[in-house]
């Protein structure tokens, strides 16, 4: 089936589970954490002559799988390689730290047999994500002032793979 849509845990009132613990298990909420899709947090080379820094921002709270922030990091990073290689510096500001459970439910002849509903569901961990406020950073770039456009294009991109709102803002350093 794959995975569910993001309309179906983006609510960030929701209550978090992330304690996990290596040492003593028998207190952790999770047994298995799921694997994480985000890997890379920054990228490109850090110079310390960059006049110019670019922020994607939340405008409002929401909860965003860290398989979609994957997406829009690989698809900025891979926009801005081609056009200003070496000349920017791509910093991810958010880590999935929110485990998301999932009541798996089967459908077909014969299932009524096989589960019993939502009683005393919980949930199964099967994916990470991020918990994001109003105003939260989630992406940060450092540039020159003459690839601002190329920036904003990148920043554009990558929020077409985002759920939520975002607004790109410009900060001379």
């Amino acid at each position: 089936m794959g995975i569910r849509p993001s309309k179906s845990i983006r609510d960030a009132d929701k209550v978090a589970w992330t304690r996990f613990s290596r040492s003593k298990p028998r207190r952790s909420f999770i047994k298995a954490m799921p694997h994480q899709d985000l890997q890379v947090f920054r990228m490109g080379t850090m110079k310390k002559d960059y006049d110019t820094v670019i922020h994607l921002t939340s405008e409002k709270p929401i909860i965003l799988r860290d398989n979609s922030i994957e997406s829009a990091r690989q698809t900025c990073n891979k926009y801005l390689e081609k056009i200003i290689l070496g000349n920017y510096y791509f910093i991810v500001r958010v880590f999935p730290h929110h485990v998301v459970r999932e009541n798996k439910m089967i459908a077909g002849a014969g299932a009524d047999r096989l589960q019993k509903g939502m009683r005393q569901s919980f949930g199964r961990p099967v994916d990470k994500a991020a918990r994001l406020g109003v105003g939260t950073e989630v992406f940060t770039l450092h540039s020159y002032k003459q690839n601002t456009e190329h920036l904003k294009a990148a920043l554009i991109r990558a929020r077409k793979k985002l759920t939520g709102k975002y607004k790109v803002s410009i900060d001379a350093a």
